[in-house]
C-alpha cells in the first residue's frame, strides 16, 4: 500500500527524539527543529513531523493572514504552529504607495526601465508582491491584529518587536521568538520580552547580518542566560544540528532546507538554479528590499552590483521601485533575472523530496552524529 505524506509524517513524528532540551518542553515539540517557510503546506508538514513550523506572513495582507493561518491549522491539526512578521521601525504611517512612488529618484526609475528593455521583460500582469501594499505602520497594525486573532501558539519577530504587540501576544498565551544577528540584538530582544532567541548567522538566506553562525551562536547563548537559543544559518544536515547543540543552542531554526520539498512547490527553473548552485554562488544585495538580502546569484544581482548601477534605496522605497519588475520577471519566466532567497547551505539542495523525508533524514543524522560524538574520549 502506498504511504501518504500524512502517514509518513506520522511515522516521523513517532521517531525517538535525538535530543530533549528545555526548548522542546517550552514549545511542546518532540524534536528541537524549527522551520521557517512561506508555504502553508510545508509548515504544516514540519509541525506534523514533530518540529515547529513558522509561516512567513510579512508580505501577506491581513485578510490573507487570517485565511492562511486558518488553513494552516486545518492542515497541521492540533500540533504547535507559528507565524512570522517583519515589523521594522521607521516605516511610513499610512498605506499610501503612490506617495512613495512620487519620491522615487529619476535615475533609479530609468535604471529599472533599462532592465525591462535589456531583458525584454513584458509588462507586469499585476502588482508585484512588494507593491501590493506599502510596508507601513497602518498595514503592520492590521497584520498584528490578524495574528492576535489567530490560534497560533508562536509568534516570531524578524525585524522589530513592538512592545504592545508582544504584551498582547503573551496575554493570549502566545510565545515570542526573536531573530537576532548580533549580541546587541539579543539583549534588546530579551528586554522586549522574547521567550526564545534565534541566533541567525551570516550564512542565512534573505535578511542576514555580518556575523557568521559559528561565531554568533555562542555569543547569543552567553547573553541569553536561561532563555533558549536556536542556531540558524546554514543548518542543512544532522551534523549542523549537532554543531548547533555543541555551541550551546537548544535547537535549530531552518529555512533553505525546505525549498526543494514537494510541499513547497518551487518553480522548476528556480529549483534548477538552486540544485546547480554551491555556497559561493550566493550573494548579498540590497536590491531586493533595501536591506541586506542573501540570494542565489543571477543577472539581477550582477546588474545591481555593476559600477554604473545606482545604490539601492532604503526600505520601503526599494520595494516600490522594483516590486512590479520582480513580479513580472517571475510571471513571465525571464530566466536570466530569476533568483531566489537562499542561504549558503544551498550546496545541500540536490533533489526534490517530501518534507517528511527531509525531516526524517535530519533526525536520523542528528542522532548518529551525537552518538558518534559521545564516544570520543576526552
Amino acid at each position: 500500500m502506498t504511504q501518504t505524506s500524512s502517514d509518513r509524517a506520522a511515522a516521523v513524528a513517532a521517531l525517538p527524539a535525538f535530543a530533549r532540551t528545555e526548548l522542546c518542553a517550552r514549545f511542546d515539540v518532540r524534536h528541537p527543529i524549527f522551520a521557517f517557510s512561506h508555504s502553508v503546506p510545508t509548515i504544516a508538514a514540519v509541525s506534523r513531523c514533530g518540529g515547529l513550523g513558522v509561516y512567513g506572513a510579512t508580505r501577506r495582507t491581513p485578510d490573507e493572514i487570517r485565511a492562511e493561518l486558518s488553513e494552516l491549522r486545518k492542515q497541521a491539526g492540533d500540533v504547535p504552529i507559528g507565524v512570522n512578521l517583519v515589523l521594522p521601525p521607521g516605516m511610513p504611517e499610512d498605506n499610501d504607495p503612490e506617495s512613495i512612488e512620487r519620491e522615487l529618484p529619476e535615475r533609479h526609475k530609468a535604471f529599472v526601465a533599462a532592465l525591462y528593455e535589456k531583458y525584454k521583460v513584458p509588462p507586469p500582469k499585476r502588482r508585484g508582491m512588494r507593491t501590493r501594499f506599502l510596508r507601513s505602520n497602518e498595514i503592520a497594525a492590521q497584520q498584528m491584529q490578524a495574528v492576535l486573532d489567530s490560534d497560533v501558539q508562536v509568534v516570531a519577530c524578524g525585524i522589530g518587536m513592538p512592545t504592545d504587540f508582544v504584551e498582547q501576544c503573551k496575554r493570549r498565551g502566545k510565545r515570542i521568538i526573536a531573530l537576532c544577528g548580533s549580541p546587541k540584538h539579543a539583549r534588546r530582544a530579551i528586554d522586549s520580552g522574547a521567550d526564545a532567541l534565534v541566533a541567525q548567522g551570516h550564512d542565512s538566506a534573505a535578511h542576514t547580518g555580518p556575523i557568521g553562525t559559528f561565531s554568533l551562536v555562542p555569543q547569543v547563548v552567553e547573553v541569553a542566560g536561561d532563555i533558549p537559543v536556536l542556531a540558524a544559518g546554514g543548518v542543512m544536515t544532522g551534523r549542523h544540528v549537532a554543531a548547533g547543540l555543541a555551541l550551546g543552542a537548544q535547537g535549530v531554526w531552518t529555512g533553505s532546507i525546505w525549498l526543494a520539498t514537494e510541499e513547497y512547490g518551487l518553480h522548476p527553473l528556480q529549483l534548477k538554479k538552486l540544485v546547480a548552485a554551491g555556497s559561493d554562488d550566493t550573494v548579498i544585495t540590497r536590491s531586493e528590499s533595501g536591506k541586506t538580502f542573501r540570494q542565489v546569484r543571477s543577472a539581477w544581482s550582477d546588474e545591481w552590483s555593476a559600477p554604473d548601477a545606482p545604490r539601492p534605496l532604503a526600505m520601503p522605497y526599494q520595494d516600490m521601485l522594483v516590486g512590479d519588475l520582480l513580479g513580472a520577471i517571475d510571471d513571465h519566466e525571464v530566466e536570466p533575472l530569476m533568483h531566489y532567497a537562499v542561504g549558503q547551505g544551498v550546496a545541500w539542495i540536490r533533489e526534490r523530496r517530501s518534507v517528511a523525508e527531509v525531516f526524517e533524514q535530519l533526525v536520523q543524522e542528528s542522532r548518529v552524529t551525537l552518538a558518534a560524538l559521545s564516544r570520543i574520549t576526552p
